[in-house]
């Protein structure tokens, strides 16, 4: 016998957190969420993402034995911005087994038509920096701190319940130069003066750079990304989140944000050290010891993770990327680092694949969204 529970319980959020966890026991390839964060999903104290927004989380037990979890969310912005009614499906996590699938996903689909929604989509976050997309290609590859692992099995039991395929993205591996950039260097050098723009980085501590630019950075990426798939303007309180997390994980070696002669950002890139053998470790917690380990991958870190990238409007074409990227490849090169690593960039999405052209890469993971009306 199959039973859905909705989550509202401390009990019932700890198994929710933790359940993951159980499902990817011993596979090599999985790397959990930092548990604190999927403890404050549901928390609108904690999670600023739930601020104007519907979500609810559910458990699956068959024959009382807890075998699935997942969430669904309303992201009324997002549909306000399409003019359309969907619902969002999100930590999707359970046993091969089609009646969990049903069930589950059934669930999320009767809370958005009760709602008025009437199509199903996912696996979406609140935003673009929540983890998004299933994996279809490289299940032989570890995921990064920024994606979702899933066994082969989901994908193909999602085409059986009649989703079509919706964004695709692709995920690559960076073959690390040799030699330091230096004649870019000296040509970007020229570049920022010519531009009038400087490093942030160069000036302020990752603190202050967060103080004094916050807002500034998310004008920016917003109108950088606003016209992806799926892309959810983020602001307001769901901005601290973000800060949040930058100020907790990123070295200002692998990172880099420009500022111009007005003060506003011009254009930035977020490379984060991978925290994923640390997490894979810790069991995804903090506390009482993980976050050491955590500490020492964000200090001296021998792999990376590209986050995000991004250019204002009235700079694109200029080449204020090259600046970007030289500063974080030449300190990667001096550093030594072993591995860089990209989290999803859409298929379609040229102008952000082409900013790494020059670094000899290689697909290695594909993931996707999938869609389809609300039965129920």
């Amino acid at each position: 016998m199959v039973e859905i529970k909705e989550v509202k319980s401390k009990k019932d959020l700890k198994k929710f957190a933790k359940y993951p966890v159980e499902l990817y026991k011993g596979c090599p390839y999985y790397v959990p969420s930092i548990r604190s964060d999927e403890l404050n999903t549901f928390n609108p104290k904690k999670n600023f993402n739930l601020k104007g927004n519907e979500c609810k989380g559910f458990l699956c037990y068959k024959d009382g034995k807890l075998v699935g979890r997942i969430a669904g969310l309303i992201n009324r912005k997002d549909n306000e911005l399409t003019g359309k009614k969907y619902i969002r499906f999100s930590r999707l996590d359970c046993v091969d087994d089609k009646e969990v699938f049903n069930a589950l996903i059934n669930a999320v689909e009767k809370f958005g038509k009760d709602y008025g929604m009437d199509t199903i989509h996912g696996p979406w976050g609140f935003n673009d920096t929540d983890r998004e997309g299933m994996l279809t290609y490289g299940f032989d590859k570890r995921s990064t701190y920024g994606t979702n692992y899933y066994y082969p099995y989901f994908c193909e039991r999602m085409r059986e319940m009649g989703f079509d395929d919706e964004s695709k993205w692709v995920e690559k591996c960076f073959a690390v130069p040799n030699e330091p950039y230096e004649r870019i260097l000296s040509i970007c050098e020229r570049l920022k003066k010519r531009l009038n723009v400087f490093e942030a980085f160069d000036r302020y501590s990752v603190k202050q750079v967060v103080k004094k630019y916050g807002d500034e950075f998310f004008k920016t990426m917003n109108d950088a990304y606003g016209h992806l798939d799926g892309y959810v303007p983020i602001e307001g309180g769901a901005q601290k989140n973000v800060l949040k997390q930058f100020a907790t994980i990123i070295n200002p070696r692998y990172s880099s944000i420009l500022i111009d002669g007005e003060g506003k950002v011009a254009a930035f890139g977020i490379v984060l050290p991978s925290i994923a053998d640390a997490l894979i470790k810790s069991r995804g917690k903090l506390f009482p010891t993980g976050f050491i380990g955590v500490l020492k991958s964000i200090k001296h870190p021998k792999e990376l993770e590209m986050a995000l990238i991004g250019v204002k409007s009235e700079y694109k074409n200029t080449g204020i990327n090259s600046i970007l990227i030289a500063r974080i490849m030449n300190n990667v090169i001096e550093d030594k680092i072993e591995r860089v690593e990209s989290n999803v960039m859409l298929e379609h999405n040229y102008d952000i694949q082409n900013q790494w052209k020059f670094a000899e890469s290689e697909i290695i993971k594909r993931r996707q969204t999938f869609v389809k009306q609300i039965t129920v």
